[in-house]
Formats: structure tokens, C-alpha cells, sequence
């Protein structure tokens, strides 16, 4: 019997790679921190959902039944990460003349639609943040019954100063974190306290509810504890989410779970890397220049070549996004699509081969060297038809589509395909010398000339 790979994952709250083992045998939950819907997602987002994705596709070749849950952020998330500032939602309204619904509502169907191009699996369960505002108030009430909240004039307050271990996941100084630096303190007790429910003012919102503690919205980290312990429980597998999470969106999650449930929400801490351009800057949506999917596709590129592109770097190293490197992964992911539709059907997957890609996809998911195994495969001796099944297996990872690839179709002219049809009659009366220079002649005409055992197959060069 084929002995599976342990599955190792790098636990940025331990800071270890760790062998997976779910909270009940079989099963996996994961949850994701989703896009903030008051813009476009950029290509440097997508790359986290793609990480995401090839997470969940490997939990599911070792055989998990992944429960996946995505939140949706329309509402609550301010201009600034340290709660001061104009909620997102409302900024995206101003600049669109749209209501804060509608932008919500558009947005987030445009992050789907760049999912599905990316071939990015829908999760289990879309969790918006809107839609649980209930449970939200729930979780902060228990958290002030706990005695780990305070109210200043505009909100509701975690007090982290409560907590010893607040901060380990980022490894933070709190120390050094002197009050007034790094945000505006006002009446907060410390300058790392984050808000639970911020209150409404004298200024009319689009979005916001009635509390216990007065009109308002909730802030931007409660509404992950509340729906991850929705859809998952109190405690739960895996959290993901990308890099720039960690200081103070993750970290802050933490902190409120631990004051209701004296732990941590999730048992492994998953962290994508940024996507960086030329010159070494930060995609980011906050400066305006950020580049879409759409963007990609509209200069010709297949989006499954930027999937392919982010499968060559391991999801935790930082990957530079140029046209340069977009191009050979299109003209990589060409030469694969042709490899794969010219081989055979009818073989099985090489034992050998699947077993060296699955210790790579286990070793912290390292998508780069399984892709090196696939382009070693294409040149072994192995037959094509175990070469094309052992390909189709990986691509249950790879999410490339393979099998899905057929060729464009191109029209022939008419004299090019009566020139094949005499070739193949040529062929098939040993006629070698009249088949040699009906190939010429096509040639000469501007096409490749491909034998197959159902005839002469010809294509533009």
C-alpha cells in the first residue's frame, strides 16, 4: 500500500513547520480573511487566494474534507489599520456616487469573477460581514462581560494591556509602543486597544445598526471571531490569510478569541508573502496603482498564466511581478498544454512520480518543485499515456485546467486540406515520395504538419 507523505505547514504563531493533524480525523476547517469590497482586487490579492486555494486542493489530496469559509469585509474596516479614519465602504460610495450596498454588492461579484478565471474552488460558506452583525454584537458583549472592554467617546475598546500574550503572533514590542507613536490615543487606555464597536456621530452612515452601547458599526477584526466561530466552532484548524495580516488584523483576532474562549481560534497560522513589483514596491490598493486581473487579460494573457506564475514561487517567498516573467509563464504554460494534449489516453499515474510530487506538495505545499518534477516527467523515458495520467493527477493541485486545453481552431484554406487529404492517401498506398512532397508543399504554404494515427493533422505555425 502506498505510504502518503506526512503533510508539514509552516505555523507563523509557532514559527515551525508542523505536521498537520486535524482537530477530527478526515475533516479540515479553514478559514480565509477575504477582500475589503469597496474596490477592485489587485493581482497581489489574488495571490493569497491563490495560495489559499492550492491549500485547500492539497488538504483534499490527502484525502480531508475541507470545510472552507471566506469572509467578505463590507463594512467596518477604516482608512486606517489603527481605527481613525473613513470606513472603506463609505469612501468607495463617494467615489462612485453608488450607495455603499450597491459597491459591496458589485465588487464582491467582481472578486468572484476573478476567482472563477483563476480557477480559484468557491468556498464552502461566503461569509459576509453585513449578514452577521448579530452575532458580531454577541461576541463583543461577551467579551465586555470577560471585563476586557471599555467605552471611550467613540467606541467600544478591546484593553489589550488585559492580555499577557497579546501580540505573539507578530512577535510584537509592546512595550516599545509608546502611546500616541504609532496611532492617536484620544481616550484609549493604550495605543495598541482596537475598537470592538465604533459609534456612529453626528454624521450620518449608509451602513449601521443598533447595539447595546448605541448606534454604530462594528469594528473591522470582530467580525472574522464572529463568523469563523460560526461556521467552525470555538476552535478550528487553519486560519490564512496574507502577510500583512499579521501585526495587527490577526493579531487582534486572536486577542478578542482568547478573551472569550482563553485560546486562540485556530490551531495553524498560514501567511502568503506580498506580490512586488519591479523596484521591490507593494502592490496595494491604498495608493490608486494597482494592477487587475482584467488589466492582465486585456494585453492577451490567459489569467491561468498568472496562476502558473504564482505556482512557481513558494507561497511564503516573495514573488516579482514583471510583463517578463508573465510572458514565460505564458509560453510555459503553452508548451505544457500542447505537451499534455499530444500525448495518450489510457494509462494509470507513475507510483514514483506522484509520490515525490505529493512529498513536495506536503512539505509546506512547495508548488515550485512539483512543477519541476512535471517538466522532468515530460522528458522521461515513461510512456505518454502514464506521463499524461500522472500530469492529470498533479493538476488536481495545480488547478491549470489541462485537460480542459484543446488546441484554437484555425480555418485551413481549401487547397491546404485537399494537399492533406492526398498526403494521408499517399501515405496509406506507400506512396513515400508523394507524401514527402505534399508535406513540402504544405510547408511551403505556411503550415506544420503533425502524423497522428487519424491522419495528417495540420496547423498554423
Amino acid at each position: 500500500m502506498e505510504q502518503i507523505p506526512e503533510l508539514m505547514l509552516y505555523d507563523t504563531y509557532q514559527r515551525e513547520l508542523r505536521p498537520f493533524k486535524p482537530l477530527e480525523p478526515g475533516k479540515a476547517g479553514l478559514y480565509a480573511c477575504g477582500p475589503t469590497v469597496y474596490d477592485y482586487a489587485h493581482i497581489g490579492n489574488l495571490r493569497t487566494y491563490l495560495f489559499g486555494d492550492v491549500l485547500r486542493r492539497v488538504l483534499a489530496l490527502n484525502g480531508y474534507q475541507v470545510t472552507h469559509v471566506l469572509c467578505i469585509t463590507d463594512v467596518g474596516h477604516l482608512t486606517s489599520d489603527a481605527d481613525t479614519g473613513e470606513d472603506k465602504m463609505e469612501k468607495g460610495s463617494r467615489r462612485t456616487s453608488q450607495s455603499a450596498w450597491e459597491i459591496a454588492e458589485f465588487y464582491t461579484r467582481a472578486f468572484q469573477q476573478d476567482l472563477a478565471q483563476l480557477h480559484i474552488q468557491a468556498p464552502t460558506v461566503w461569509a459576509r460581514a453585513t449578514q452577521h452583525i448579530e452575532e458580531q454584537i454577541a461576541f463583543i458583549a461577551e467579551i465586555e462581560r470577560n471585563g476586557f472592554a471599555y467605552r471611550t467617546a467613540d467606541g467600544i475598546y478591546f484593553d489589550t494591556q488585559r492580555l499577557e500574550r497579546y501580540g505573539h503572533l507578530a512577535r510584537l514590542n509592546i512595550a516599545g509602543q509608546q502611546s500616541g507613536h504609532r496611532v492617536d490615543i484620544r481616550d484609549k487606555r493604550s495605543a495598541t486597544d482596537f475598537a470592538l464597536w465604533k459609534f456612529s456621530g453626528a454624521e450620518q452612515r449608509q451602513m449601521e445598526w443598533d447595539s447595546p452601547w448605541g448606534r454604530g458599526f462594528p469594528g473591522w477584526h470582530i467580525e472574522c471571531s464572529a463568523m469563523s466561530t460560526r461556521y467552525l466552532g470555538a476552535l478550528f484548524d487553519i486560519h490564512i490569510g496574507g502577510e500583512d495580516h499579521i501585526p495587527v488584523h490577526h493579531t487582534n483576532e486572536i486577542a478578542q478569541h482568547e478573551a472569550c474562549h482563553s485560546h486562540p481560534p485556530a490551531r495553524y497560522w498560514l501567511h502568503g508573502a506580498f506580490l512586488k513589483l519591479e523596484g521591490g514596491d507593494k502592490m496595494s490598493k491604498s495608493d490608486g496603482g494597482f494592477l487587475r486581473l482584467a488589466t492582465v487579460a486585456e494585453r492577451g494573457y490567459d489569467p491561468l498564466a498568472y496562476r502558473y506564475l504564482a505556482l512557481s514561487a513558494h507561497y511564503r517567498s516573495p514573488l516579482s511581478f514583471s510583463w517578463d516573467a508573465l510572458d514565460a509563464a505564458h509560453t510555459a504554460l503553452g508548451r505544457l498544454r500542447q505537451a499534455c494534449h499530444r500525448l495518450p489516453d489510457g494509462g494509470r499515474p507513475d507510483p514514483a512520480y506522484r509520490q515525490a510530487m505529493l512529498a513536495n506538495l506536503n512539505q509546506d505545499l512547495n508548488t515550485p518543485r512539483a512543477l519541476a518534477l512535471m517538466w522532468e516527467l515530460l522528458k522521461s523515458p515513461l510512456p505518454g499515456a502514464v506521463q499524461k495520467a500522472t500530469i492529470r493527477w498533479l493538476d488536481q493541485v495545480l488547478g491549470l485546467r489541462l485537460d480542459e486545453w484543446t488546441p484554437p481552431r484555425h480555418a485551413i484554406p481549401e487547397p491546404v486540406q485537399q494537399l492533406a487529404a492526398a498526403r494521408d492517401l499517399a501515405r496509406s498506398e506507400r506512396r513515400w515520395a508523394d507524401a514527402d512532397a505534399t508535406r513540402l508543399a504544405i510547408e511551403a504554404a505556411g503550415f506544420a504538419v503533425r502524423d497522428t494515427a487519424a491522419g495528417t493533422i495540420v496547423e498554423p505555425r
